[in-house]
């Protein structure tokens, strides 16, 4: 069931989906939270989508905040609150309220999504782009118990990790560490059936992947080892190898659906590691409301500290073929300095011999 409501306010929005409610046969509520999501028009389709689907999981009542301040005087003048509302099958197993603001209106989100809010129920705020520097302190985010950013979507989204590093709060988690679940559990469980002693590790992935750094970053923290970061071509996370004293453990997936688990003295077993839809990620978000400390030490760690891949074997190859020009220069010097019958051309042309083997070597 669909109901839309032009120039409207909180107070009819609540009287409609109490209509609503009843027209479909039921009076109960049933819902166990209430999810805002702030996003625009352009991402508003994909984001209620993944919020309906995860919806079936945890019923909740969705509120989706599009800002529409204007861009010319006149529309910036303009205040405005159009609702979109949905019951039933349209809005997965809970309701639906797309709320459009308009004008200077868009400024004070906060005060319109407030009474939209279920009573003693959680509150959940998720921006699937654009989020603000400080979620906390975001007056829509303030109203939240847990807020839910992407940091795969910003400019530069490694370089938001420090951004977010900065501005956390209890309750701050970001779809970059949920998709690392999998790989986490995986090599928790791999390390659980043969204990060994790391030395190092070796993650593998996209160079505009945060998760690839987050995945680092954890390992680091946990396993208090040195982790190099390599760069693929993807799709997202490729491989993690831990260094052990028994032989390397591998956990490989070039193709983003099925990985390989490599261990030592065991024979390979393919894994489910698959990279999952946007609604999977919030409706694993959605079983837990409490901080997540864990992200909270990862999202912390400097993403300096992991390590570039080692170049050596060509900065050594190029100072021994400079050495040894080096050495071919001095020997003409020398040998053109020197007094009349000190040297003689054989000399000079093994000189010459020697340093062009030494260059090329």
């Amino acid at each position: 069931m669909k109901t839309d409501l032009t120039d409207t306010t909180s107070s009819k929005i609540n009287a409609a989906l109490m209509e609503a409610r009843r027209a479909s046969g039921s009076t109960a509520a049933g819902m166990v939270l209430t999810l805002v999501i702030v996003t625009d028009e352009g991402s508003a389709y994909d984001a209620l989508k993944a919020a309906n689907d995860a919806s079936r999981e945890h019923p909740s009542r969705t509120l989706a905040v599009i800002k529409r301040a204007g861009r010319s005087p006149r529309a910036r003048a303009e205040t405005r609150l159009d609702a979109e509302i949905l019951v039933g099958s349209d809005a997965g197993s809970g309701e639906t309220v797309v709320l459009r603001m308009h004008g200077e209106l868009a400024a004070h989100a906060q005060s319109v999504v407030l009474p939209l809010l279920l009573p003693d129920a959680p509150v959940v705020v998720w921006w699937p782009e654009n989020a603000p520097l400080h979620p906390a302190q975001d007056p829509l985010g303030a109203l939240a118990q847990r807020r839910i950013t992407d940091a795969v979507t910003a400019e530069s989204p490694v370089g938001q990790l420090a951004q977010r590093a900065q501005s956390y709060t209890p309750g701050d988690t970001d779809l970059a560490w949920t998709r690392i679940t999998g790989w986490r559990s995986m090599l928790a469980a791999a390390l659980d059936q043969r204990p060994s002693a790391i030395t190092s590790a070796v993650v593998e992935g996209e160079s505009y992947n945060p998760s690839v750094e987050l995945l680092g970053l954890w390992l680091h923290n946990r396993l208090h080892v040195p982790v190099e970061r390599v760069v693929t071509n993807g799709p997202g996370i490729t491989a993690v190898h831990l260094r052990t004293t028994d032989g390397d453990i591998t956990l490989d997936r070039p193709d983003g659906l099925l990985g390989t688990l490599s261990m030592p003295r065991s024979p390979d077993r393919q894994v489910a590691l698959k990279r999952r839809e946007t609604s999977e990620l919030i409706a694993e978000e959605l079983r837990r409301l409490d901080p997540d400390d864990i992200y909270a030490t990862a999202v912390r760690t400097p993403v300096e500290r992991l390590k570039e891949p080692a170049t050596t074997e060509p900065a050594a190859a190029a100072s021994t073929a400079g050495v040894a020009v080096e050495e071919a220069v001095a020997e003409e010097t020398a040998a053109a300095t020197a007094p009349a019958g000190a040297t003689d051309g054989g000399t000079r042309k093994g000189s010459a011999k020697r340093a062009a083997k030494k260059a090329g070597a």
